[in-house]
């Protein structure tokens, strides 16, 4: 059983969820749950393993959902007797841990050119899982973009499609002209990742949103997105406008404010 849990957390957090993982790992007296009984509770509700069931294995389960919300750690103790904090008659104690496994932050970048490069190589300095896409072979293969952890070339509405995106997925949208964008910002701003940004000019964005807006996408939807893409830093170097949209990334990643430091 605990090889299979571990498999389903590995597979979880490498598609970009986080898992509790809870384990028992001292118990004094009678227990149901015994030391090194584990259980893994997903962020889509699945629950895999077992601390012995009943009231103590409810609350570690209430626990977990807690500890996914806020993305801490916990030690909990549990005294199963008529004083302690479950009613239960078995008159030990079992002590665990709670353990969020968080992953990666996902970057895909849809447009493999020179920002698209430029950006992928700031965003594996920060240890961010890599996807790129590109409806051309020559801008998206193994050699331009070296260690990326997900590459695909072809139409990018399938891609996306088969793609997992989720709230931890940030996605940048550079490809070579409008129709690449539009279709690139049809198919992904209804999967609610947080965060799409897309580079190129306001009178380009408007004719975008203008045109999915017709095509009954909200409104309020197209306001989240980030367009035209990035910080302004005031040049028009590839490698500093990727570095602007980094940081606007991890602006919206980390819930920071835009502000200096200096006093």
């Amino acid at each position: 059983m605990d090889e299979i849990i571990l498999k389903e957390v590995y597979e979880q957090v490498k598609n970009g969820y986080k898992v509790a993982f809870a384990t028992i790992t001292k118990t004094i007296g009678s227990t149901p749950g015994k030391m090194g009984a584990t259980i893994a509770v997903f962020e889509n509700k699945e629950i895999i393993g077992t601390v012995g069931g009943g009231m103590v294995e409810h609350n570690i389960i209430k626990k977990c959902k807690e500890c996914l919300n806020s993305g801490e750690d916990y030690n909990f103790e549990y005294t199963l007797n008529d004083s302690g904090n479950l009613g239960m008659q078995c008159g030990g104690s079992a002590f665990g841990y709670i353990k969020v496994f968080k992953p990666k932050p996902k970057l895909v970048i849809i447009g493999g050119g020179h920002i698209g490069l430029s950006l992928f190589n700031i965003a594996k300095n920060l240890d961010f899982y890599t996807v790129i896409i590109d409806d051309r072979e020559e801008f998206a293969n193994n050699k331009r973009f070296e260690n990326a952890d997900e590459i695909y070339s072809g139409n990018i509405d399938i891609i996306i499609k088969n793609i997992d995106i989720n709230d931890n997925t940030y996605i940048v949208i550079a490809t070579r002209g409008y129709e690449g964008d539009l279709i690139s910002l049809r198919s992904t701003i209804t999967r609610n990742p947080n965060y799409i940004g897309m580079i190129g000019s306001n009178k380009k964005w408007i004719k975008v949103k203008e045109t999915l807006i017709n095509e009954d996408i909200s409104e309020e939807k197209l306001n989240s997105v980030y367009a035209p893409v990035g910080i302004n830093i005031s040049s028009n170097d590839v490698d500093e406008i990727a570095f602007g949209i980094m940081a606007e990334i991890l602006l919206v990643k980390n819930k920071g404010s835009l502000t200096h430091r200096k006093k």
